[in-house]
């Protein structure tokens, strides 16, 4: 076996065993994907948005969908990043445990990042599915959020993993969520159009990685990508990379490897 091919088994087979565990709560999981973006496309699209005017020729539910879909994918893999990720590699000790058979911390980093990719990727077509059953998706590009969703999840899934690398504690992980992952939510365009924003608010966005999964999932949904979506996968592509290169390098550190 060849060390590429010996990478790509060790990876799969860490990602392998993460996906056993999960089958046990599968039902939940789902659940939980489906019930949260159906409150927030009620309340919000449907609740809000009838006093919300058209926003570039969409209503509000409409402007909202796409948004829904990625920022559940957003949180999927963050929280598995985190919370998940730091139980294995602290309080269940797996990650040790792995390293003691031929797996090597690349393929472990490998092999959890290809698992929050799976994860969201599933979240991603659960909720492309609700948004479905309301009548949101125009256009039979919307099924490219699925690999959209598997790209964005193994993004964020190693941007969460580089806190999971620093952590001394399940606490640290709030200073993340309030700090990174709120503003995301909030400035990234999945509220409200960003061209409307205030100058510091549309910069503010620019720098941050939901914005651009966001733009890009829009196009998908509706249908209508230009070339200025082909700019903001690059974009999310480039992220991806460097998240995933500084995870690896703070695992391998913080394994002592």
């Amino acid at each position: 076996m060849s060390a590429e091919t010996s990478f790509f088994h060790g990876a799969a087979r860490v990602a392998g065993r993460n996906l056993t565990v999960w089958r046990r709560y599968a039902a939940a999981s789902a659940l939980g994907n489906f019930g949260e973006p159906l409150l927030y496309l009620i309340a919000l699209g449907y609740g809000l948005g009838r006093v919300v005017p058209p926003i570039d020729g969409l209503s509000y539910p409409e402007f909202l969908a796409p948004a829904l879909i990625v920022s559940t994918v957003m949180y999927t893999a963050t929280f598995e990043g985190t919370f998940g990720a730091y139980t294995r590699l602290t309080t269940q000790g797996t990650f040790d445990a792995i390293l003691a058979t031929p797996v090597t911390v690349s393929e472990i980093v490998a092999g959890e990042i290809l698992w929050g990719g799976l994860k969201s990727a599933f979240g991603a077509t659960v909720v492309l599915t609700v948004v479905r059953a309301f009548g949101l998706v125009p256009s039979w590009l919307a099924l490219g959020v699925v690999p959209l969703g598997f790209l964005a999840g193994a993004m964020f899934y190693a941007m969460a993993l580089c806190m999971t690398a620093l952590s001394k504690s399940y606490e640290f992980f709030n200073y993340y969520f309030t700090l990174v992952v709120a503003p995301m939510y909030l400035f990234s365009g999945v509220f409200f159009p960003l061209e409307g924003a205030p100058p510091w608010a549309h910069r503010l966005a620019q720098v941050l990685p939901l914005t651009h999964v966001v733009a890009v999932s829009r196009g998908l949904v509706r249908g209508q990508p230009t070339w200025s979506t082909l700019g903001h996968a690059a974009v999310v592509l480039g992220c991806a990379a460097a998240a995933m290169a500084v995870a690896a390098r703070l695992l391998r550190r913080r394994l002592q490897i």
